[in-house]
């Protein structure tokens, strides 16, 4: 059974309410990767409009962890409602509101609702290794300076 062999989390993902109606992180299924983030205040969008909606909860990312708010992709199915810097970093030190920066794609005003589901938080981690200057970089595999398009169609 596959939710039986979940794997053991390594770090708390400590979190607070800044708001009485706000709703934990959580994932809708044992294996999902994104955690939902809950809108804790409702806001309309017209066509082409950017808003910022809250989460109502704080977080308190591990060190050596990020994590970073993805669009939900039924939101933008359903409505054309996805987020303006995607995806939205939030680094470990940060303790601020979880908020949500979102635009309507769409061609109608949409609706987000206080307790819609409105993004996800994926928590990764992340390689804490020092910068250092060089006045050359090894070689590559053959990539070298190829940038967009460099692969082929």
């Amino acid at each position: 059974m596959i939710g039986s062999c979940m794997a053991e989390p390594t770090e708390d993902l400590l979190f607070t309410r800044l708001h009485p109606n706000a709703v934990a992180p959580n994932r809708a299924h044992d294996w999902d990767a994104g955690l939902d983030l809950v809108a804790v205040e409702s806001i309309t969008l017209a066509p082409g409009e950017r808003g910022v909606v809250g989460t109502g909860i704080a977080v308190a990312i591990p060190p050596g962890w990020g994590g970073f708010v993805v669009p939900r992709s039924g939101l933008a199915r359903r409505q054309g409602i996805t987020l303006t810097n995607s995806p939205g970093l939030i680094d470990a030190g940060y303790r601020g509101e979880v908020q949500i920066l979102v635009i309507n794609h769409d061609s109608v005003p949409q609706t987000l609702s206080a307790g819609e589901r409105i993004a996800q938080l994926v928590l990764v981690p992340v390689g804490m290794m020092s910068v250092v200057e060089s006045t050359q970089l090894p070689e590559s595999d053959g990539r070298a300076g190829g940038g967009f398009g460099s692969s082929g169609k």
